[in-house]
């Protein structure tokens, strides 16, 4: 069910229609596995373990709110993108879901491409050691800063996203003596969220050139001209947490059509398409995302049909998952603070974080679960709503779920799915300091991205 932002920002207290959310899990001690990563646990105590730790433990040494990052989870899934997609494509992490130095390790260690949008994303995988030629370069309005350390440094292809572009691009490469790799972004009249696609009009949008009206074949025809160009395909981005493919096989047919003109009018065929990101993951019991192995099936097959109709030889396929790697393979710890019951209507759990560790239900009304992990209860189950210590009525967490009602202050929670966006967008609001990230694996944990400090805001701040 979706909800309409108010103008003005999150609905204050909005109560919810009866029925609207779901009955209770029949054991709310149980871990789902959809949702959590695929360490995590509970021991014989009844707590949480993650990499072999309890989440105790990891509160005392770490503290809360914090993000906890299951490695051995997050290889597994980076192992298994690569090995469905094989050696004949190419899968690129999408960064912009959680960047980290030790993230980029991983990438290169597990055989990943790594696509970045912004000159500090760039620069962050140079010096975690990823190939530049193993480097994809994104962004509606990148600067002539970022274009150019993208191309002294040897990115392996810079995705156009305009005309403008296209021209800046070439300009700098021919400055710097070298031929740029590019894909040019279109957009193809398909939008697609979750279980929904909309196959018209989704022009209306910042990103990409569109196809309607020849657009997308101008640019190409621009980009084909230019010697500090090397067009060498077509990228198509058309959602995100997506779980139908019926998007994507609009798109595909669309892409391989301009495929099919380019090579009419210039005798090119352009040899690779980048099919984006998107693919959706479990953030509660009652979603259903696919696995790696059925979406490379899916897609290598909607593509070679659509060639085969055109007459064209199969291109190369890349794909962008960011969230489908990282999101389920990372958990955030609270401390519950105050509990305050509304009769009739549900009751509110006030925790150590809030929106600046995890925008994305004020933003988004995104649907997150909950579990109290320092302990296991017999006690009823109680309608809770997830808040964070902000001074906001939009400060939410989780929206609806199931909590035991003996929770108590003092008491551990932790939200599962929490690896994509959420360190990625938190923020200092009400000068709150961002979580710490840290690495689980094996019994050991270390710190990737530090717990922000006190200092460091006021060391900012120059007064």
């Amino acid at each position: 069910m979706s909800r309409s932002a108010h103008p003005a920002g999150p609905r204050h207290a909005d109560v919810l229609t009866e029925g609207h959310y779901s009955a209770p899990p029949a054991d709310l001690n149980s871990l789902d596995q959809k949702v959590w990563s695929r360490t995590v646990s509970r021991d014989s105590d009844g707590v949480v373990t993650v990499g072999g730790l309890e989440v105790t433990r990891l509160a005392e040494e770490f503290g809360t709110p914090a993000y906890f990052l299951d490695e051995a989870d997050f290889r597994a899934r980076c192992r298994a993108w690569a090995d469905a997609f094989g050696r004949d494509a190419d899968v690129f992490y999408a960064g912009k879901a959680f960047l980290s130095r030790a993230v980029v390790r991983w990438l290169h260690e597990e055989g990943l491409n790594l696509d970045v949008c912004s000159g500090t994303e760039l620069v962050t995988a140079l010096d975690a050691g990823m190939p530049a030629e193993r480097i994809a370069f994104h962004g509606n309005n990148k600067s002539e800063a970022e274009i150019r350390r993208a191309v002294e440094a040897g990115v392996g292809r810079i995705v156009l996203d305009s005309f403008q572009e296209i021209v800046r691009v070439a300009h700098i490469a021919q400055e710097l003596g070298k031929v740029q790799k590019a894909f040019i972004r279109v957009t193809v009249g398909v939008e697609a969220h979750t279980h929904e696609f909309i196959a018209t009009a989704h022009e209306d949008q910042k990103f990409g050139i569109a196809l309607a009206d020849g657009q997308a074949a101008e640019a190409v025809r621009r980009a084909l001209k230019l010697d500090g160009l090397q067009l060498v395909g077509i990228h198509s981005h058309i959602g995100s947490q997506i779980f139908d493919m019926a998007g994507f096989e609009v798109s595909a047919r669309r892409v391989v059509q301009l495929l099919a003109e380019v090579r009419d009018e210039h005798g090119v065929e352009l040899p690779e398409i980048d099919l984006g990101g998107g693919l959706g993951i479990a953030y509660t019991s009652d979603d259903d995302p696919r696995e790696p192995h059925e979406i490379a099936k899916s897609l290598g097959e909607i593509v070679s049909r659509e060639c085969a109709a055109a007459g064209l030889a199969a291109p190369r396929i890349s794909v962008e998952p960011g969230r489908a790697i990282v999101g389920p393979t990372a958990f955030t710890l609270y401390e519950v603070g105050t509990i305050k019951p509304l009769e009739g209507l549900r009751t509110y759990v006030s925790v150590d974080g809030g929106m600046s560790d995890n925008i994305r239900t004020a933003l988004y009304d995104a649907e997150y679960s909950v579990a109290l992990v320092s302990r296991t209860s017999d006690a009823e189950p109680m309608l809770v709503r997830v808040v964070g210590k902000h001074c906001e009525s939009g400060d939410i967490v989780v929206r609806d779920a199931f909590l035991p009602a003996d929770l108590a202050p003092g008491d551990l929670i932790a939200v599962p799915a929490t690896g994509a966006y959420c360190r990625s967008m938190a923020s200092n609001y009400n000068h709150a300091l961002r979580p710490p990230v840290v690495a689980v694996r094996d019994g050991q944990a270390r710190v990737i991205v530090r717990r922000e400090t006190e200092e460091d805001l006021l060391r900012l701040d120059v007064g």
